[in-house]
């Protein structure tokens, strides 16, 4: 299995024959405006694309979506939508998300509302974890999603959190089932006010404690209200002594991983 990280949350799971992409945030640099205005006014995405994005969306089979209402361009933005229209690609995703998708011409493949339990997902089976996007009156804000637990024959299990906080619901779910690779949100998302609405470095570090597998740390240095640098994150998981299993890729830097 291979992980290739475009940029933010944006990233292409390859697994079996299939090139899955992940909440596809395919615009430009600046073309969004500021999401903080009282210490960082800075436009999103604060970073291009990288170089190798072109051919490797040339091979993308399937998108998988975790969230996407409520003005969330940093998972699902225009040139996102443009791009799964012309490919026509199916788009998997929840029965909470479907009908808003299928609205803008997207090719709509809507998964069961079975939280927790296994479901068929192409050649292998996927499981729905509900993602708390944010706590208190910012919480009630929010879109707040799902993650996804993917099981694939001859492959390492892989849980994609989606944009949530360490919850005890995320804790549970990660102790009972033990994803090989777990791919989280570690940027430490905020507003102006109110606390993280996704993993920081705490949660990133107390997350790899609790995992015994890898852990691959995106959501950094690509949206002005993830203040979470890979520097600041690498030093503080190898103070931790988990730096062996937190990875923290650079944008268009794939990992591989075997069983």
């Amino acid at each position: 299995m291979k992980i290739t990280q475009l940029r933010n949350a944006t990233a292409v799971l390859e697994i079996g024959e299939y090139r899955i992409l992940v909440d596809p945030m395919l615009g430009a640099k600046g073309e969004f405006p500021p999401l903080k205005f009282l210490q960082d006014s800075q436009r999103n995405p604060t970073v291009e694309l990288p170089a190798v994005t072109d051919s490797i969306l040339s091979t993308v089979t399937h998108c998988l979506i975790t969230h996407c209402q409520k003005g969330h361009f940093d998972h699902l933005d225009r040139s996102g939508k443009q791009w799964l229209r012309q490919s026509q690609i199916p788009v998997i995703c929840t029965p909470h998300d479907a009908e808003y998708l299928r609205q803008r011409g997207l090719n709509v493949r809507s998964l069961a509302d079975w939280h927790w339990e296994c479901q068929p997902f192409l050649s292998g089976t996927i499981r729905t974890v509900k993602c708390t996007h944010g706590v208190g009156l910012v919480g009630m804000m929010m879109e707040h999603g799902v993650g996804y637990f993917i099981e694939w024959p001859g492959e390492p299990t892989v849980y994609l959190a989606g944009d949530t906080v360490l919850t005890s619901k995320v804790k549970e779910f990660v102790v009972q089932y033990q994803p090989q690779v777990s791919l989280i949100p570690a940027g430490g998302a905020r507003f102006d006010f109110g606390s993280e609405i996704i993993m920081g470095i705490d949660d990133a570090i107390e997350f790899a404690r609790l995992a015994k597998g890898a852990v691959v740390a995106n959501h950094l240095e690509a949206v002005a209200h993830c203040p979470v640098g890979r520097r600041e994150l690498y030093l503080a998981a190898k103070n931790a002594g988990v730096a062996d299993r937190l990875h923290i890729p650079a944008d268009g830097e794939t990992l591989v991983f075997a069983v």
